[in-house]
């Protein structure tokens, strides 16, 4: 049944899809190149308008996306915006080198998984992004910039949102055109979310520059992205098939899957552009490829798999 948004939702939202590289890059055994390049197609046809294709790590770090030279382009006919992550100057060149007009920066809200993630301080990470941002503007790409830990840390708890507003607008500051906020393992509550939500927009920072990115840890994504969607956010990454998880607490459960993002979204009248039949099908597809099922719930009911 197809019903109007309720008041106070937006009528569509952008859903930034993160299965091909969040979701891959968590695999314990690296992914046949094909089959990644296969994996977005699917879900550029399924309607998916925001594919992050892949990683340009050092290998050492990321070996499971060590083919980004060899993946990119293969996806040079996806009718889909292709954004990649880049850590610093030299995958910026790489990047740039085949073409892609969309990157993205990882930092961290707290000194601890700064250390641990980029080994440095969220001041010296923030100096590292400062050239790349600029000539990745400068090269007319756009720039996302992802903030991870924005809820809680598992090393220092509760983050608290006057750091993590700090650290947003210090990004956006250095040239990013948006942001997206990370629950990196799963313990945002909607209460938090909007207050975060709130303190952005007291800092200067525009609800419709920031998109939300949360994990299922326990069972509150859903309820954490409705609380932002009533605050205004347009923009929610998700990861098809419910692809990766959080190596930093043995509970998560992983990204939000797209497909019980899409459930949702269609059952309040928002627009998405996604065919949820075609984006279970590749999740179903996918989850063959890497040999078992896929955790998302809407997968296993539409597919009649459990």
């Amino acid at each position: 049944m197809t019903v109007p948004a309720p008041a106070g939702l937006p009528a569509r939202v952008r859903i930034h899809e993160v299965g091909a590289r969040d979701g891959l890059q968590n695999e314990k055994s690296a992914v046949p190149t094909e089959v990644k390049a296969e994996f977005v197609h699917r879900l550029a046809a399924a309607g998916l308008s925001t594919i992050e294709a892949t990683s340009f790590v050092h290998p050492k770090w990321v070996p499971q996306l060590a083919d980004a030279e060899q993946l990119f382009p293969l996806l040079a006919d996806v009718g889909a915006a292709l954004p990649v992550l880049v850590p610093n100057e030299r995958g910026l060149d790489r990047a740039l080198a085949l073409g892609a007009t969309r990157i993205a920066v990882f930092g961290s809200a707290t000194e601890t998984f700064a250390a641990r993630n980029l080994n440095r301080t969220v001041a010296e990470s923030l100096a590292m992004f400062e050239p790349v941002v600029a000539r990745a503007k400068q090269e007319g790409a756009h720039v996302r910039g992802y903030l991870s830990m924005c809820f809680g840390d598992p090393w220092e708890g509760a983050v608290p949102v006057e750091r993590v507003a700090g650290v947003a607008k210090a990004l956006l500051d250095l040239g990013c055109d948006e942001l997206s906020l990370g629950d990196t393992i799963g313990v945002a509550t909607p209460g938090h979310v909007q207050v975060l939500l709130s303190e952005l927009n007291a800092r200067g920072v525009a609800t419709d520059r920031i998109g939300v990115h949360f994990h299922d840890t326990y069972g509150q994504a859903l309820s954490n992205t409705l609380a932002a969607l009533q605050h205004g956010v347009t923009t929610v990454d998700a990861s098809a098939g419910g692809l990766g998880g959080c190596p930093y607490a043995k509970s998560a459960t992983g990204n939000l899957a797209t497909e019980d993002l899409v459930w949702m979204l269609d059952g309040l009248g928002i627009e998405t552009g996604v065919d949820l039949a075609a984006l279970t099908a590749t999740s179903v597809w996918m989850a063959e490829q890497l040999g078992r099922p896929s955790p998302s719930r809407t997968v296993r009911a539409l597919s009649h798999k459990e």
